[in-house]
């Protein structure tokens, strides 16, 4: 069996650099090219070449657009913002300043969206709050200053509300303990202050109530003694012992 790889050659004849770059050896056939169809080939040649790359923004080919958006100039970028194709789109706005991501807020791809939220300034950030991805809104939550986290604790979505209760400020955790999910309840029972666990010791799952029996005063304790999952009870019963034996 042949293993060999064909790697594209293009026809330096078609080239309109072939008297410049190829005689200067800023470009090599099957290696450094701007021609060929090859991403490698290409990002080599702009990487030697950079002058070129504005030249190609319109190019047909989408491969070669893209990989000349990571080179040209950035004031030649806003013309592409409406490429047809997503992944020109992805790296201009991977590329030009900040301030010109509104452009991009309503894209319709995501990975588009999700670098404008990396990139947008903090005090424009929460225009992608209601984001229809839920990927999207996960990275609106990873960067949002902990104290404008509140507005995401209704999120539709698991995952995002689990980060906004991991990083929720503690004396806005209470908002989070009638969450629907067993999951967000067990990140705050986790986080939520020793002296306010006494509400979640009813909850209705175990691994909640085990964590409240492992961190609550040992004098609150009260149900947990006798709850009907045999770890809790456990857990509870061995803190009040030792609790008892380090007062003897």
């Amino acid at each position: 069996m042949n293993d060999s790889v064909t790697v594209p050659i293009a026809d330096c004849s078609l080239c309109p650099f072939r008297g410049k770059t190829l005689l200067m050896g800023r470009c090599m056939p099957a290696d450094t090219c701007v021609m060929a169809q090859s991403g490698r080939q290409i990002d080599r040649f702009f990487r030697v070449n950079p002058a070129y790359a504005e030249q190609y923004l319109q190019d047909a080919f989408w491969e070669r657009r893209a990989i000349a958006v990571r080179y040209a100039p950035q004031k030649a970028l806003l013309a592409l913002i409406d490429d047809e194709d997503e992944v020109v789109r992805r790296a201009v706005a991977y590329r030009i300043p900040a301030n010109q991501l509104q452009y991009f807020l309503h894209d319709e791809d995501r990975e588009v969206r999700m670098t404008v939220a990396d990139r947008i300034a903090l005090n424009e950030l929460e225009q992608l709050a209601n984001d229809k991805d839920y990927i999207v809104r996960l990275t609106v939550v990873k960067r949002l200053p902990e104290g404008r986290l509140f507005r995401m604790i209704r999120d539709k979505d698991l995952q995002v509300r689990k980060l906004v209760a991991t990083r929720l400020p503690e004396v806005s955790l209470g908002l989070m303990i009638n969450d629907d999910a067993p999951e967000v309840r067990r990140i705050i029972a986790q986080r939520l202050p020793a002296s306010d666990l006494a509400i979640l010791q009813g909850d209705h799952d175990w691994l909640v109530r085990y964590a409240v029996a492992t961190r609550i005063a040992v004098t609150e304790l009260g149900c947990l003694l006798n709850d009907p999952e045999a770890d809790v009870q456990a857990i509870a019963r061995e803190r009040l012992n030792a609790s008892q034996h380090a007062e003897d």
